[in-house]
């Protein structure tokens, strides 16, 4: 079972859940979820630190990341991730292209 890392704003945090939640029960994959701090508690800088480096050993763990690019965006933190996860050999799968590839079958 291929085990992906989901990678996106927490602008789209709802879209992410639900975007797991098809991957795992629609598509067979094992998934990461990264939604973080729902209930809207400050992030000190030490916290923020420490979310950043736990999510790069959820990428180090995965086959592949898909990245959450809703209306083609993709931040600085996102764009981070995925040129670490290309340097590591994992597959990058973006919903972008891949909901458009769903829709067209």
């Amino acid at each position: 079972m291929t085990v992906i890392t989901i990678c996106g704003s927490m602008k789209f945090e709802k879209e992410m859940k639900q975007i797991a939640w098809n991957l795992e029960v629609r598509e067979g994959f094992s998934v990461i979820q990264c939604v973080y701090n729902e209930q809207g508690e400050g992030i000190s800088d030490e916290d923020q630190k420490r979310l950043a480096a736990a999510h790069y050993r959820k990428i180090d763990v995965a086959d592949a990341i898909y990245v959450v690019d809703i209306g083609g965006y993709i931040g600085q933190s996102v764009a981070a991730e995925i040129l670490y996860a290309e340097q590591a050999g994992k597959d990058i799968i973006y919903h972008s292209r891949f909901a458009a590839e769903k829709e067209s079958i």
